[in-house]
């Protein structure tokens, strides 16, 4: 599967890229190196995001792949589009700069790096559009975090919800000094393999 076939992403996005040309780099073992990949904050948050949804969706897929039909490409290509629209570098967050004199922050894009990464360490759930409600840039303001996200077939989805939940919370903790009230995890999509039938009444 193309990644260029399921979007359009301005170059400009990711520093002169694609998400077709950053997957192929990926695919290639990021060999030969590339510069301009390389150094690029956007491309490595994209790289880092895209690897994960290879390695995390292998598994969602093998069961298609064994039975000889076509996966559902849809919740890849959602997840793939939030990929390429996150890595764009968005507002900056400011930190407590060590003295009066300097200043410190991070991006946007680097934030919802740390919410998907750690929302997909979790297992059974693939996170797809992440979204910071609230003003970032200025310290101590209310932010609600907003995570849509796709679950495999058999996984408890209030248990995973609150495990990705508690894995993010302690993520933003740990990294940044944003003020989070409220981190809302919404399920927008199971992810079931075509040759198995959920049977009626099982609870997620």
């Amino acid at each position: 599967m193309r990644a260029v076939e399921l979007f359009a992403l301005e170059p400009g996005d990711l520093d002169g890229h694609t998400i077709d040309e950053l997957s192929d780099y990926l695919d290639a073992g990021m060999t030969p190196p590339d510069a301009s990949i390389d150094n690029s904050a956007s491309c490595q948050l994209a790289l880092n995001a895209l690897s994960r949804l290879q390695t995390l969706s292998r598994s969602m897929l093998e069961e298609d792949i064994d039975e000889q039909e076509p996966a559902d490409e849809s919740w890849v290509a959602t997840i793939l589009t939030s990929i390429g629209l996150e890595a764009r570098s968005g507002r900056r967050i400011p930190f407590t700069p060590p003295t009066p004199t300097s200043e410190l922050s991070v991006t946007e894009g680097a934030v919802r790096g740390l919410i998907r990464d750690a929302g997909d360490d979790t297992d059974g759930l693939l996170i797809g559009k992440v979204r910071l409600e609230g003003d970032v840039t200025i310290p101590g303001e209310p932010i609600r975090v907003h995570v849509h996200a796709s679950s495999l077939w058999g996984k408890s989805i209030p248990v995973t919800a609150d495990l990705v939940r508690d894995a993010i919370a302690r993520s933003l903790h740990d990294h940044t000094e944003l003020n989070v009230v409220a981190i809302d995890v919404t399920v927008t999509d199971v992810h079931v393999p075509r040759a198995q039938t959920p049977s009626t009444g099982e609870t997620l």
